[in-house]
């Protein structure tokens, strides 16, 4: 269960992977995440936050949600949606991260 805001506009499948596939996102704190054609994923922590990066792979769900399963073994479900016109990515925790635009 995510926590939807009014105005929140959640993609469905293929819309969110038109969104980002072959893309890098820029979130604020200057993290990367690049979701690769074929479904490679991988996540940089900006240079404040250590640096570093993981890997994995992702899968679109039909109802914008995206399921990553890093090679670490961890794995994580985030929905994205469009909010007052910007990418943003919700947590199951309610979190929420706005992505930079282009």
């Amino acid at each position: 269960t995510f926590a939807l805001r009014e105005g929140d506009e959640p993609f469905d499948r293929q819309g969110l992977t038109d969104e980002i596939t072959g893309r890098t996102l820029v979130f604020y704190d200057d993290g990367r995440s690049k979701f690769s054609a074929g479904g490679a994923y991988s996540y940089t922590y900006a240079p404040v936050n250590g640096g570093g990066s993981q890997f994995g792979t992702f899968t679109v769900m039909d109802d914008g949600i995206i399921c990553i399963v890093y090679r670490n073994g961890f794995d994580r479900c985030d929905m994205y949606v469009r909010s007052n016109g910007r990418l943003t990515v919700l947590t199951e925790e309610g979190e929420r991260y706005p992505v930079r635009p282009d």
